[in-house]
């Protein structure tokens, strides 16, 4: 991501990269301040984009909006920041900032393998707010142009990066080779951190993996977590892309059913507007007396 960026344009490169982030706006302000109402910037975990005005303002602002980031907080708040002796800055003007906190995606996929099916899989994915990890051994395996959202990922030991590459994330293994797709399925069922292992293939293959995979001492329940064949078989087609779609559809609804939540409050609430409203008025009384 370009770090020269107007807010506009980093929340366009996060919502497509699917990086969480916080969009701050000033709502309010009263005296002199270096920006005023509607001013934006965006902060995520590394960078920062435009400003509100920069100083120890802009500084705390900041590190306030990290705050809710590494607490994973997406919601909306709202912070009121005189702009005396406290902050070091000699305005002596107050601002009312509000903080939306945005989680980008946190569907993370883990793709082995760079064959026709895999390529396929990635003009859909480039359309989706996922964080793609692509997988292969062949370093010229990976076509030139790659979705913003994925990132390649070399490595001439796949099965030993699987475990790390995956925890907390959806697997995919489509390689061209069976003994590395056992080697892979075998390495994410020791580690067990894997949201869900889809493997390519026929019935045939996924009978003689699971006798395999019990003769290595792994139990049924554990085997039952790798989905061969993968993909929704009532989506028809054997081409590649119909296969992506397939497997699309499918993880999609894996991702679908384990993010639901029941509904709580969401946004900002009104005893938090009318005390943020009834601070700005303290401070404007305070200014003129």
């Amino acid at each position: 991501m370009q770090h020269r960026m107007t807010w506009y344009q980093a929340v366009a490169e996060c919502e497509r990269q699917g990086e969480p982030y916080v969009l701050v706006t000033i709502l309010g302000v009263a005296g002199s301040v270096p920006r005023e109402p509607s001013s934006k910037m965006v902060v995520t975990g590394e960078h920062s984009y435009d400003t509100i005005g920069g100083g120890h303002l802009e500084y705390q602002v900041i590190a306030r909006a990290r705050e809710q980031l590494a607490a994973g907080r997406f919601e909306s708040h709202m912070e009121h920041f005189p702009l005396g002796a406290s902050l070091g800055q000699c305005c002596g003007g107050s601002v009312s900032v509000l903080l939306e906190g945005q989680r980008g995606s946190d569907a993370r996929l883990v793709v082995f393998g760079a064959g026709h099916v895999a390529r396929a899989l990635m003009t859909i994915m480039g359309q989706l707010p996922w964080r793609v990890t692509w997988v292969d051994s062949r370093e010229d395996g990976f076509p030139q142009e790659i979705p913003d959202n994925v990132n390649v990922h070399f490595s001439e030991d796949p099965a030993g990066d699987a475990a790390s590459l995956c925890a907390n994330a959806h697997a995919l293994i489509l390689t061209h080779n069976h003994q590395l797709d056992y080697e892979l399925c075998r390495a994410l069922l020791n580690a067990g951190s894997a949201l869900s292992i889809g493997l390519i293939g026929s019935q045939t293959k996924a009978e003689r993996f699971r006798k395999r995979l019990e003769h290595r001492g792994h139990s049924a329940q554990q085997i039952e977590c790798i989905r061969c064949p993968v993909g929704r078989q009532d989506v028809p087609g054997k081409r590649p892309m119909e296969v992506a779609v397939s497997i699309m559809a499918e993880l999609l609804t894996l991702a679908g059913s384990q993010a639901a939540a029941p509904l709580q409050r969401r946004g900002v609430s009104w005893p938090q507007l009318r005390g943020l409203m009834r601070a700005d008025s303290d401070n404007q009384t305070t200014e003129h007396s």
